[in-house]
């Protein structure tokens, strides 16, 4: 038998009396216990014997600490029984989907963007009015996530999911930004559009309360009143921003695409709708989840509040709509675009258990419901397999 290192603990057994007893080489890391489905968080100094004791001898274990959304300790030990396992799906499905920009062909969008009839002058300001709205859109997304939602939230399975959340806002960023310079559009007047666009910047204006309160560096839950604020940016940032604000810009640019037109672009922006989807579904069922653990929060006063907030959201959706399509194309027009957006709203008003703003509101475009809730084999535009994964399975909760 080789002989050991030098200066590490044995780990043969010298006698018999010895066999039966597990060592640890490394003097200073305390024993996890009898069982990893009992996780330990302890404040004990660790022991500086070689052996462990004996089991007559070991301190009695504790159970890992109860916790909720807003209220844990600071550190968990990472074998500890996750309280929230949508969460943790959720963070998975996420890992599941991994996409880059970069993967998808702009070949054919250069082409005929190039062309001087390729695309007419209302499908252009289709275009370059999403991308000004988009390319901020998400920056404001990942700052309120690495900025404020992230410090207050405390359950760490739902962490996991808020970092990987934020990674992903910086891939859609990227493929804006990959879009912009594909198609060699004038990046001032695309990455200030929302300075100079009156209906992009009335949108930004409407979010960018809700970042900053959560934001400041003294702002931390704990009390009625902060509680609330962090639910109230929670929703609006899910229901409103996520799940509202970004509807009418999916819409054209896939409608774009069923019509063979900018089908690179098309193809990312239905993966980030997949992606913004789960990022709408985690937000709203962590908000939900903060009602049930916190009944107090959701009085008749805050659920005005929070509808009165929808409304003024369903108002800005449509202005939007209204400016980057003055006239019908694409078999569009702005008032179907109107409806689109009061249908949405109506669906988040569902799924935080208000009532609805225009009850019995019809969709009007039918084919964006089969690409948010249909698993296709194919991508819609046959560039790619949009259900792509890298190990695991797809699903729109």
């Amino acid at each position: 038998m080789p002989p050991e290192p030098a200066g590490l603990p044995s780990l043969r057994s010298h006698s018999p009396t010895d066999r039966g007893t597990v060592r640890r080489p490394w003097p200073n890391v305390p024993s996890r216990g009898p069982s990893a489905n009992s996780p330990l968080i302890t404040n004990r100094e660790p022991s500086t014997t070689m052996s462990t004791p004996s089991p007559s001898r070991h301190e009695p274990q504790r159970e890992a600490e109860p916790y909720t959304i807003l209220r844990a300790p600071v550190t968990l030990d990472p074998s500890a029984p996750r309280r929230y396992p949508w969460a943790w799906q959720k963070y998975l499905d996420a890992c599941a989907n991994h996409w880059m920009p970069q993967e998808i062909s702009m070949e054919r969008d250069i082409a005929l963007w190039k062309r001087p009839h390729g695309l007419s002058e209302d499908e252009r300001r289709i275009v370059k009015r999403n991308l000004g709205f988009f390319t901020t859109a998400d920056s404001l997304a990942a700052n309120n996530i690495v900025l404020g939602t992230y410090r207050q939230i405390r359950a760490p399975e739902c962490r996991q999911y808020l970092i990987r959340q934020a990674f992903e806002e910086a891939i859609h960023t990227h493929s804006y930004q990959y879009i912009v310079e594909s198609l060699g559009l004038d990046e001032g007047e695309v990455f200030n559009a929302y300075r100079e666009i009156p209906s992009i910047r009335d949108k930004d204006a409407f979010l960018l309360p809700h970042i900053e309160v959560l934001a400041a560096p003294r702002f931390q839950t704990g009390t009625r009143e902060t509680d609330a604020a962090l639910l109230r940016s929670l929703i609006v940032f899910a229901a409103m921003m996520e799940g509202l604000f970004f509807y009418v810009g999916f819409a054209q640019i896939l409608a774009l695409g069923r019509q063979n037109k900018m089908v690179g672009a098309a193809e990312q922006y239905q993966y980030i709708l997949r992606d913004e989807s789960m990022h709408c579904n985690f937000g709203i069922d962590l908000a939900n989840q903060i009602k049930i653990e916190n009944p107090e929060l959701w009085s008749p006063d805050f659920q005005a509040e929070i509808l009165g907030l929808m409304r003024t959201a369903v108002d800005l959706e449509c202005a939007y709509a209204t400016d980057t399509m003055p006239r019908g194309v694409l078999g569009l027009n702005a008032n179907q675009m109107h409806q689109y957006v009061t249908y949405i709203a109506n669906r988040r008003c569902a799924q935080l258990d208000l009532p609805e703003i225009h009850p019995g509101t019809p969709n009007p475009f039918p084919w964006m419901s089969e690409m948010l809730d249909l698993k296709k084999e194919k991508n819609f535009f046959e560039t790619r397999v949009t259900e792509y994964r890298t190990g695991g399975g797809l699903t729109w909760d």
